[in-house]
């Protein structure tokens, strides 16, 4: 059987690292990829046009490598080392349900340089019958038949090869720069010190100095009245010396307000003591000069990490678990950045790194429409009337079977005892057996939720609640929120609508 010409079908582009004063601003003003993106995109379309396909849905992975791994959590809760390509997998998931019907890059290492990879996507390619047609631009990807299957999965094994040689002989020049002091270049300059050569900037230097005798307790610039309220043996509080800084408005490397954590950056990193690092390894002194004394640095070091240990570990960043990223659909963490806390998706936890929200202006919003909810007599009638019943307790039984099942499922899916489209057609049955449970579950108030009705004053009584609680009584209203991309032609100031409640 003769497949038809997609005509639904998707322009995957992808580069691996765009320089950051490269870019193109596209004509809707939402985003800007790089020229590279652009050339690929034109290229794409003639190519489409030439094969008589008709290309409705284009996915980008801009400064996306499909090389290099990162230890992620597996669905059957075991770690292993995968690419992070959320739009891979888009497309994947998308042809494998139908909703489109071919597949078009630039070239076979735009689309897999990873032969895990290539793989998900010939099992997805030989589910349909015809196959599912994928063309390249370079005409170097076909899977139309098992000698285009074969050849595809020779060369992804070679660039996959010379991906490993490159990464080998980087890593190897790291290593000699490393051993040699110097340094191997690359990101913001440290503060303290020029981009090139690493020459001490004296103003700057100033501060670090600075900073570590106040964190130390030793500085000669506060007043008589703020060295009495200072505690030698603990020093000033990294809030405080922050604030102060913002106060004279002195400047970061990258303009952004200081905050306790970049305090905290500029002067317990070795660079500051005349140490060369590798892999977060000292490994020896550095050709650059010390701004610090490895014994002063040390000491601010020693003050710092006592102070660490001091630190409430328990959960402050409530909305973690409740907030879910609308680009690759993980859930958004509580982060520290330069810019204060926010909510991210993660890329250290394997998420996109593409939706960021300001902690206090989602908390803000969120605890709004919470006591919004709660000040509504017929909202407090329904809440205070829901009762557990047996169904409660069989769907609590169901639920904890239908998750074991789904790991059971993961499992046998990494092990290669099931292809991706037997995984992906039972994966859906049970986790709609799942979202049922949990809709039962949540629909019942949890003894939280109860102790807050009982209150004589709600809004009081949710003040008094810690993180953890708040969570559960957002979650016991509903599942969730999707966090929608920051629109920015509505200038900086937070949107509410970028918060969609997820539907049971």
């Amino acid at each position: 059987m003769q497949p038809t010409k997609p005509q639904r079908a998707i322009l995957l582009l992808r580069i691996s690292y765009r320089r950051p004063d490269e870019g193109n601003e596209q004509p809707d003003g939402r985003a800007e990829f790089s020229k590279g993106i652009g050339r690929q995109e034109q290229d794409g379309r003639a190519r489409a046009t030439a094969l008589g396909w008709n290309i409705t849905r284009v996915i980008v992975e801009d400064d996306t490598s499909a090389f290099k791994r990162r230890r992620i959590r597996l669905p059957d809760g075991s770690w292993a080392l995968r690419t992070v390509r959320p739009g891979f997998r888009e497309g994947v998931d998308l042809l494998a349900s139908g909703a489109h019907d071919g597949l078009l890059a630039d070239d076979l290492d735009r689309v897999a340089r990873d032969p895990r990879d290539l793989e998900d996507l010939i099992d997805v390619v030989e589910s349909k019958t015809p196959r599912i047609p994928v063309e390249s631009v370079t005409g170097s990807l076909r899977l139309a038949n098992d000698a285009d299957i074969t050849m595809a999965r020779v060369m992804v094994a070679i660039a996959n090869k010379s991906s490993r040689d490159t990464a080998r002989r980087v890593t190897r020049k790291h290593e000699e720069l490393a051993a040699e002091g110097k340094p191997n270049g690359g990101g913001f300059r440290g503060y303290g010190y020029t981009a090139a050569g690493r020459e001490v900037i004296e103003e700057e230097a100033g501060i670090v100095r600075e900073i570590a005798a106040r964190i130390l307790g030793d500085w000669d610039g506060w007043t008589a009245e703020q060295a009495a309220e200072i505690n030698p043996e603990v020093g000033e509080s990294l809030n405080s010396i922050a604030a102060d800084l913002e106060r004279r408005q002195v400047l970061t490397v990258t303009g952004t307000p200081w905050s306790p954590r970049s305090v905290r950056s500029v002067v317990s990193k070795p660079s500051v003591a005349g140490l060369r690092t590798y892999r977060g390894e000292v490994v020896g002194t550095a050709v650059w000069p010390a701004i610090l004394p490895p014994g002063r640095w040390e000491q601010v070091r020693a003050r710092l990490a006592g102070r660490h240990r001091m630190v409430d570990l328990t959960l402050q960043r409530w909305l973690t678990g409740v907030l879910r990223c609308s680009n690759c659909g993980r859930m958004l963490m509580g982060w520290q950045g330069n810019r204060g806390p926010r909510y991210w998706c993660a890329t250290p936890k394997g998420g996109c790194g593409k939706i960021t929200v300001k902690a206090a202006f989602v908390e803000d919003e969120i605890e709004r429409q919470v006591l919004d909810l709660f000040a509504r007599p017929i909202v407090l009638q329904q809440l205070r009337t829901v009762a557990d019943t047996a169904d409660t307790d069989e769907a609590r039984a169901g639920l904890a079977a239908d998750e074991e099942q789904l790991k059971l499922m993961a499992g046998m899916f990494a092990r290669r005892e099931i292809t991706f489209v037997e995984y992906r057609e039972a994966r859906s049955i049970i986790e709609k057996r799942i979202r049922e449970s949990r809709a039962l579950l949540t629909s019942r108030a949890p003894q939280v939720v109860r102790k807050l009705l009982a209150a004589d004053n709600v809004t009081d009584a949710w003040h008094q609640l810690v993180p953890a609680d708040r969570r559960d009584v957002v979650l016991a209203l509903v599942p969730g929120y999707d966090v929608m991309p920051h629109d920015r032609s509505k200038g900086n100031k937070f949107d509410p609508g970028r918060l969609v409640p997820i539907e049971a």
